[in-house]
């Protein structure tokens, strides 16, 4: 029998504290520094401000990190509004674009969006010293100050474009510690709306990347962190010690032991353009290898950068195009000694130094089969062909493409105007996303610029008619005064994101080549970042009992005036937990109208409500009947009614 006291995975399972403390590192990773539970980290987690007190421990910290957490841990009062008319194809549309400011937005997405998001992809600010992005800096203003800051109002209720970007300047003083106050509530918020397979892509450049990786390991865990990606996208003519032809993606995942435990790609974009070429010069040379071989070898060495990792499969047969791989060889000793003679000298061949990898009947059908790759003589040990067809992609540590691919990808789009400086390449960002994203998954950007993320996933679902879905969210930050996107007009980068939506679907639906027949989701739901369609609760400044009554009597109605219905629509579906995305009918009910979602299953009662609603409605057999307060006229009776009818019937009601 064994022991429990030295089986290890018995132990854990009975043993109830170390359940517990597994669940709250999986829960609350920060709360946890080189495996030792740090306190002061777990108050602050849970929303109890303290200042770390002596004691030495490994941690990053920095000033301004408390104010940060007070940041992350304000409540959003605000909401989406809809804007069908910046949209495409607005109630079928899957793919989701938001204007605003993106912590704001973070907070407002959380609960529709909690644990669903299989893959997050931001590139933000680098932190060059001439960026300019919104941070909590309790040096220059308050918490406060900062809140009312970024939401300022303009006159029709949208979130004001001025004042939201200050210059983080390499001579701030706080120069790190500003940008670490801008990351750190935007990936915590970030790793709960991912799945438990789900991973995050972070680029950068070195100006941060060793802040960035500190930070990650506080938010996500150090146990979660998957690699680090180098992007080679430049060749620096004017170097000064060392030539910086690099930029970074840090990878983690929302939880490691649940995440695929390899990444492969049967179908990459270089694997895909060899392939295609090759059957290209077959159908101009015939099935002549030798020819093709010699053509195809041209076309390798002049597209070399992007036909990385796949430049050895250089070599043409009969059955297609292939390299040469040692699997034939044992990967350590003790693997099988036989003879294998060289099919031209008849003299035995060198033998791998582990012996061979297949017994020796395995080894004459891979002969027989033409499968066996020889030297130009016995001195070379032999080797297996393995066909490009066969090849399974990884996701490789190193990748080389230039970066100049990117503006050539938004020119095409914009044709030929340079509106955006420094995007991301499509093929770049369609290598990772290849690998991670399948069938329906929902991928988010909520540094978004350009929006290269949503063309990747269109073009990855034209390819395979999956239904990957896109949520990416843009500041609405100005564009630079002369620079080739204002000189188009576009105002704000946010239009020149929505707009590249709009292009990319009208190419795709131009070109009529997608795999899915009918693509109905084929289209975006624009939505702008405003204040709460609500009256919300104000306690501070009541100290009478008249100042409540006038408190309470502005409460009678708990929308606000002149709120629209579709805008309280789309808030209540957010406060519900439903994502943007989520169809919804219209359904007529004697003589009045509401909104049903999940067939049906939730209905809201938003325009009007009626005696005669009551028995259809509950009819229905929804789960549940979210109504809104204006709809009851100040009938009680009427409220009470329907109430008591869905608590017969089981149906939960909600009036707000």
């Amino acid at each position: 029998m064994t022991d429990p006291q030295y089986d290890t995975h018995l132990a854990a399972s009975s043993n109830p504290a170390l359940d517990r403390r597994a669940q709250l590192a999986t829960l609350i990773p920060e709360a946890f520094s080189e495996g030792k539970l740090d306190l002061a980290a777990l108050k602050r987690a849970l929303g109890e401000h303290v200042v770390i007190e002596g004691g030495e421990r490994y941690a990053l910290t920095w000033a301004g990190k408390s104010d940060a957490y007070k940041v992350l841990q304000t409540p959003s009062t605000a909401t989406l509004r809809p804007e069908r008319d910046k949209s495409v194809n607005f109630d079928q549309a899957q793919h989701v674009f938001i204007e605003g400011e993106n912590l704001e937005v973070l907070k407002v997405l959380q609960k529709a969006y909690f644990g669903k998001v299989k893959l997050i992809y931001i590139d933000p600010p680098y932190n060059t010293g001439s960026d300019s992005f919104i941070y909590p800096d309790r040096f220059q203003e308050s918490k406060e100050d900062y809140l009312r800051r970024i939401n300022d109002l303009a006159d029709d209720g949208t979130l004001m474009r001025e004042g939201f970007f200050r210059k983080n300047s390499k001579e701030s003083g706080h120069y790190h510690s500003n940008w670490l106050s801008m990351m750190l509530p935007r990936l915590y918020i970030a790793r709960n709306l991912l799945r438990e397979d789900g991973v995050i892509f972070v680029s950068c450049d070195d100006n941060e990347v060793h802040n960035l990786r500190c930070l990650m390991n506080e938010v996500f865990g150090e146990e979660n962190f998957l690699g680090v990606i180098v992007w080679k996208g430049a060749t620096d003519n004017n170097p000064t010690q060392i030539a910086v032809e690099h930029e970074y993606f840090v990878c983690y995942a929302r939880q490691k032991s649940s995440t695929e435990p390899v990444w492969k790609d049967s179908s990459s974009a270089a694997k895909l353009l060899i392939l295609a070429e090759y059957q290209r010069y077959k159908d101009q040379l015939g099935n002549d290898p030798d020819s093709i071989q010699a053509d195809l070898r041209r076309f390798i060495k002049a597209n070399e950068e992007s036909l990385q990792p796949i430049t050895h499969y250089n070599r043409v047969d009969k059955r297609g195009v292939y390299t040469g791989s040692r699997k034939v060889h044992n990967p350590k000793p003790g693997g099988y000694l036989y003879d294998v003679p060289h099919k031209d000298t008849g003299k035995t061949c060198v033998r791998p130094a582990n012996g061979y990898r297949y017994p020796q009947d395995r080894m004459q059908e891979l002969i027989d089969a033409d499968r066996i790759l020889y030297g130009d003589d016995e001195t070379q040990i032999i080797q297996i062909k393995e066909y490009l067809d066969d090849y399974e992609g990884k996701l490789s540590s190193v990748v080389h493409l230039d970066s100049r691919t990117g503006a050539n990808d938004l020119a095409a789009v914009f044709e030929q105007r340079q509106i955006f400086t420094n995007p991301k390449p499509v093929d770049l960002l369609a290598n990772i996303f290849d690998f991670v994203l399948k069938g329906d998954d929902i991928v988010v950007d909520f540094f978004a610029g350009s929006c290269t993320t949503f063309e990747v996933v269109i073009d990855l679902n034209s390819k395979d008619g999956k239904d990957r879905k896109a949520v990416c969210v843009q500041l609405p930050e100005p564009t630079d005064e002369g620079s080739e996107g204002r000189k188009a007009g576009f105002e704000i980068i946010s239009d020149i994101g929505r707009e590249r939506f709009r292009r990319v679907i009208e190419r795709v639906q131009a070109r009529g080549d997608l795999a899915n027949p009918a693509p109905e989701g084929l289209g975006f739901r624009s939505f702008l970042l405003t204040p709460s369609n609500f009256k919300q609760w104000r306690g501070d400044g009541i100290d009478t009992p008249e100042q409540l009554a006038e408190q309470i009597q502005l409460f009678a109605k708990s929308e606000k005036e002149g709120a629209a219905v579709e805008d309280m629509l789309y808030e209540l579906l957010l406060r519900f937990g439903q994502e943007l995305a989520t169809p919804i009918d219209t359904v007529e009910v004697a003589g009045g109208k509401v909104f049903a979602i999940h067939e049906r299953k939730m209905l809201f009662v938003l325009e009007s409500f009626t005696e005669a609603m009551i028995v259809p409605l509950v009819a229905m057999k929804p789960r549940e009947i979210v109504a809104i307060d204006g709809v009851f006229n100040d009938s009680d009776m009427l409220k009470t009614n329907l109430d008591l009818q869905c608590r017969d019937a089981g149906i939960r009601f909600t009036c707000l």
